[in-house]
């Protein structure tokens, strides 16, 4: 079937879907006026002023702690998979995934996607290489609501993140003083304790502090405790006669294995296979040209050990004026340790024709023929991150007409790396598989596989960002409001550079300034069709600036983004349902990703329909999420990729959620189950290496007795689905792929109380 017709297939079973999910909407509507259930929206609102979810106009979702605890995530990204429209990669484990948004381009880390916590963004800049803002931030019980906000007035508001900003909102303390403890196993060995409490300190103080520690060998056993980590959250909140202030910081020791692609053509079992074992977990590497060398522990994976900290201020100044600031401070290591696949696995025969004998591991293990071995490569990304930045606005309401913010957005941050990439040995390619005796990684090329490579380098870079913005949110009459934004930023980058063969060589490489200035923009229009229904439609441009990895490979252009979005939101009797339709288009992204695999410059545009619906039946509810979507690269400084999809974003993806609630005894219970379903993707720009589609599974029951005893059981993919996320990004033609994480079940028991 050519293209062509795919292609107009997609379109029609777009059309179809959005014509079927108006018009049920509608029908529901003309039966039932009741209002939306009211939700606070705080991500998309000038300063974090804050919503009603039925008056938004613009695409965003929203999970409270019971959602988030019954979708029981193995990672922050993972969590991400409940946002339609996101394509979030988590198979790589705790910290480290790719993250993709309505069709942008990426393919790795998150080039669009900003985290906020509290309202205040984590870091000054999207991504980075070896770095993408879920790594540095853990979900556990302090954590109240999340939200995610695709493009609409992100472009202008909070980091001005024209892709996808998700706000997570921490819980905070009550005149009643209340907790949580719970512990948490798995039958992959996992170790968990969990522990929230909150309440009054003194008159209109209030505090709730948290976190947990945990352990485990993870799901890909790596033959010693891979995961490790620690956080402790606390929250402090003084309310004023005619405002408050809350300030918050959260220490974070959390790290685990970095799970990679490795060889699909060896007979390994896809959902628990790690090569990275005791036989290659410590490796001494040249650090610098002096021969001085470390011994670096790569069982330590990827992770963070750092502090986020914040607070918000809001003030009511009498005659409609409110003053409203957001401060955040992250500051702390995002490293790196991997064990990386170089090339494709060959069989030890062929090995052992080159080197002219048999095949021996470092252990004594004599290799069969059949057995396969190839190239890895030890990796160390040392990130030292900061930053710091500062939201401050002021609002003033007009005659209950003109709500207008006059904010201004400053940060400055820094990233300071040192990286030791390729470091390539020869190992037996099998589970925790051992180093090769007297085989060198050109042995394995001769072979049929790769020799690998070395570069290193140490760099610093600084960034300052300023941004002022102007908000209108113009109530027309009591069915239109007209909302309209403006953002001028601007941005200086001082970056070094110090490159090498596998390690710095104490030559400057780049020292270099870069400062531009761009403006964004955003207009929507809103109309409430009934007290229960309403349809918004709404423009925005941002951009994209260049960061410091950008600046080290000379692309320095600014990446505008246009969005065009359409919108249907209705909340009454049974149905709660969100639908946008969307198109963007993005006029410059560069990739860079080395290996076999060329760089390239190019544009791209995107159409999609989103869905995010909820029908409650008495116990029974029945939820729905997901995206159709058709992607395309319009130019590039590749002929032959224009007309190709983005790579390793599918064409739709879904998420089927049927929860049944039920009593036994003196508890509560709930009875749930998720299916996942994800469209085919292309893992490169040249649409060459296909990635199946796949599905995944997953069950869990809770019961909450009235003592206040709790319990919870969740399976996850449950028919062992082994989907592949990714192939290989170094060299298209390796038979290597990174597939999601196999079969676990984790079992938790907890306490809810409360003292007063």
């Amino acid at each position: 079937m050519n293209r062509f017709v795919i292609a107009n297939k997609r379109q029609v079973l777009k059309s179809v879907l959005l014509f079927a999910t108006i018009n049920t909407a509608f029908s529901a509507a003309a039966q039932d006026d009741d209002q939306l259930e009211e939700e606070l929206i705080v991500v998309g609102t000038a300063g974090g002023a804050g919503i009603n979810k039925q008056d938004v106009s613009f695409a965003v979702s929203a999970l409270n702690a019971d959602q988030i605890e019954r979708f029981a995530p193995k990672s922050t990204a993972d969590l991400f998979k409940a946002i339609p429209g996101v394509w979030a990669e988590s198979s790589g484990g705790v910290a480290g995934a790719n993250i993709d948004v309505r069709g942008l381009p990426g393919g790795g880390d998150a080039p669009f996607v900003t985290l906020t916590l509290n309202g205040a963004p984590l870091y000054g800049t999207e991504s980075l290489s070896f770095f993408e803002q879920s790594s540095i931030f853990r979900v556990d019980e302090t954590i109240s609501s999340v939200e995610g906000l695709r493009g609409g007035p992100g472009a202008v508001f909070g980091k001005g993140e024209p892709g996808l900003t998700v706000n997570f909102n921490l819980k905070r303390g009550k005149e009643e003083t209340e907790g949580r403890i719970k512990y948490t196993t798995s039958d992959y060995d996992l170790q968990r304790f969990d522990g929230v409490l909150s309440g009054k300190l003194a008159d209109n103080t209030y505090y709730m502090i948290g976190g947990y520690f945990q352990q485990s060998p993870g799901i890909r056993d790596a033959q010693f405790t891979s995961e490790k980590g620690e956080q402790f959250t606390i929250n402090l909140t003084h309310e004023f006669d005619n405002g408050e202030i809350s300030v918050f910081t959260r220490v974070t020791d959390d790290h685990g294995q970095w799970y990679l692609p490795f060889a699909l053509n060896a007979g390994h079992d896809a959902g628990e296979f790690s090569q990275l074992g005791n036989a290659t977990r410590l490796r001494e590497i040249q650090i610098n040209a002096n021969g001085d060398t470390e011994v670096f522990d790569f069982g330590r994976g990827r992770g963070w050990d750092g502090s986020v900290s914040g607070a918000n201020i809001e003030f009511d100044l009498g005659g409609g004026w409110t003053l409203r600031d957001k401060v955040g401070l992250t500051s702390g290591d995002a490293n790196t340790f991997g064990f990386v696949p170089s090339g494709g696995a060959v069989q030890a025969s062929a090995l052992s024709a080159v080197i002219g004998g048999p095949v021996t591991t470092l252990g004594g293990q004599t290799l069969a023929g059949d057995d396969f071995v190839q190239t890895y490569g030890h990796w160390v990304v040392l990130k030292d991150l900061r930053s710091f930045v500062n939201d401050l606005s002021l609002n003033k309401t007009f005659a209950d007409q003109h709500d207008v913010t006059f904010g201004i957005y400053q940060s400055s941050f820094s990233a300071n790396d040192f990286w030791s990439i390729g470091n390539p040995i020869a190992v037996h390619n099998t589970a925790n598989g051992d180093i090769l005796d007297g085989v060198t990684p050109d042995n394995i090329a001769a072979a049929g596989g790769d020799a690998g490579f070395n570069f290193g380098l140490a760099s610093a870079g600084d960034a300052r960002t300023t941004a002022f913005y102007l908000a209108d949110s113009w109530q027309v009459n009591n069915d239109w409001r007209i909302d309209l934004g403006v953002r001028q930023e601007s941005i200086d980058i001082s970056y070094v550079l110090d490159s090498g063969p596998g390690f710095p060589d104490g030559s400057r490489d780049l020292a270099t300034d870069l400062d531009d200035d761009q403006v964004a923009y955003t207009a929507g229009v809103n109309w409430d069709v009934s007290d229960s229904a309403g349809i918004f439609a709404r423009y925005s441009k941002g951009f994209l600036f260049p960061h410091f990895d950008n600046v080290r490979e000379n692309q320095l252009e600014v990446n505008d983004i246009d969005q065009y979005e359409l919108g249907f939101k209705y909340g009454a009797g049974v149905l709660d349902l969100f639908a946008t339709a969307f198109f963007n288009t993005n006029d410059s992204f560069d990739s860079v990703v080395g290996g076999n695999v060329a760089s390239s410059s190019f544009k791209t545009e995107a159409s999609g329909l989103e869905i995010d619906a909820v029908a409650t039946f008495g116990a029974l509810r029945l939820s729905l999420s997901g995206v159709v979507q058709d992607t395309e690269i319009t130019e590039s400084t590749i002929a032959t990729n224009v007309g190709n999809a983005v790579l390793r974003q599918p064409d739709f993806q879904f998420r089927f959620e049927p929860s049944y609630d039920f009593q036994l005894g003196d508890f509560s219970g709930s009875l749930y189950a998720a299916a996942t379903f994800v469209d085919d993707r292309f893992g490169d720009l040249a649409n060459t290496v296909d990635l199946p589609s796949y599905e995944k599974y997953d069950v869990g029951v809770q019961l909450h007795g009235q003592s206040g005893i709790f319990f919870q059981v969740h399976a996850d993919n449950i028919s062992d689905s082994d989907g592949i996320t990714e192939g290989d990004p170094r060299n298209a033609n390796s038979p290597n792929g990174r597939p999601i994480l196999g079969r676990s079940v984790r079992f938790s028991i907890g306490y809810d109380f409360n003292a007063s």
